[in-house]
């Protein structure tokens, strides 16, 4: 709610890396319809395969785990009924709220639609869900030594419902002015909730679940294919850092939603491009591929670019030549230096992959 309240102040100008991260996200918003009627198969595997990743790392961020993995996809395949311990209740109960978004025509944002998605996450378990918080809470770290540090102060439990309510007649009012980028105010949306916390327990899960349906419907339905909650397990410490850093006089309405929105839009970004690189990979022609490979072990300089690529193969994708790159780095053929843009490849020595171990 807060977040909301002076949106031309608080994103009216947005950070230069912030918009280039968001070109990312819309290019491959684009190519979702091209994917859709070119490559079903594909899409049918990765959406399979995401829903798994992304209801057991999102359990997994909150520390709930079921070690023995053929157990636990018989249980994310509805094959278990015997569910023996919390964790496997509690994935059971992120299934079904997941894919009770994912695999129906879900209802219109409203409280309702939290409180209902709280209820199937602890469906199976002996707690009660489907209720707002009666005592007010805090989001605390716990120290090796038992030492507890307050990372946030949540919104009083007598004010939860109204906060929820305020924030998402804001949030739809804000989406229907088309002012401002969707993606920014779905993750604004994520960060409020987070901070009413309106739930004694799963106010992460419901926030992560919920995210993925305001996205899809705003249009960004990579979250189908690529896992989100996979990345931000993946870096957990810069979720959580980027999270607290929003936080900061919040309450206040002095709050900078900018570190969250970075690492909000990047792990987008980040998934859109390695949505692109799976369909490349399934539809790339193999003469093009193989065109790649022979000029980067042959023909390229011992230190070259992606542009250098580019020039040289007109006509070849980006993602087709990242498949490619990706493949002889894996081989040890070719070896990356620098990170982004700035990145570069030096062709390996002929011995060094051509040598057996030992």
């Amino acid at each position: 709610m807060r977040s909301f309240a002076d949106l031309d102040h608080s994103i009216g100008h947005v950070p230069g890396t912030i918009v280039a991260a968001l070109r990312t996200v819309d290019v491959g918003r684009g190519s979702e319809a091209l994917y859709r009627d070119q490559l079903p198969g594909l899409l049918s595997h990765l959406a399979n395969r995401a829903r798994v990743t992304s209801i057991t790392a999102s359990s997994a961020i909150e520390g709930i785990v079921v070690a023995d993995h053929a157990r636990a996809d018989r249980i994310l395949a509805g094959r278990v009924t015997n569910l023996r311990n919390r964790s496997e209740q509690e994935l059971a109960g992120y299934r079904d709220a997941q894919d009770y978004l994912f695999q129906q025509p879900w209802q219109p944002l409203n409280p309702g639609l939290l409180l209902h998605l709280h209820k199937l996450l602890f469906m199976h378990t002996a707690s009660q869900g489907g209720r707002f918080k009666s005592e007010d809470n805090l989001v605390v770290d716990r120290a090796p030594s038992g030492e507890l540090t307050v990372r946030f102060r949540t919104v009083r439990a007598s004010e939860t419902q109204f906060f929820v309510a305020e924030l998402i007649d804001r949030y739809l009012a804000e989406m229907a002015t088309d002012r401002h980028h969707p993606v920014l105010l779905v993750g604004l949306f994520a960060l409020d909730l987070l901070v009413v916390h309106p739930f004694e327990d799963g106010n992460g899960r419901v926030t992560r679940a919920v995210t993925n349906a305001l996205l899809m419907e705003a249009g960004y339905s990579v979250s189908r294919y690529i896992s989100l909650e996979q990345q931000i397990a993946a870096s957990a410490d810069d979720y959580y850092q980027a999270l607290l850093d929003s936080t900061h006089g919040w309450h206040d309405g002095r709050a900078n939603p900018w570190p969250w929105l970075s690492y909000f839009v990047d792990i987008l970004a980040t998934a859109y491009r390695t949505f692109a690189e799976r369909a490349a990979y399934d539809r790339a022609d193999g003469s093009k591929q193989e065109r790649v490979r022979d000029y980067v072990l042959n023909h390229a300089p011992d230190t070259f670019r992606m542009a250098d690529i580019r020039t040289a193969l007109p006509g070849i994708s980006d993602p087709t030549i990242r498949v490619v790159l990706d493949r002889l780095r894996r081989a040890g053929s070719i070896a990356s230096e620098g990170l982004g843009r700035a990145a570069s490849w030096r062709r390996m020595p002929t011995d060094h992959f051509s040598r057996p171990p030992g």
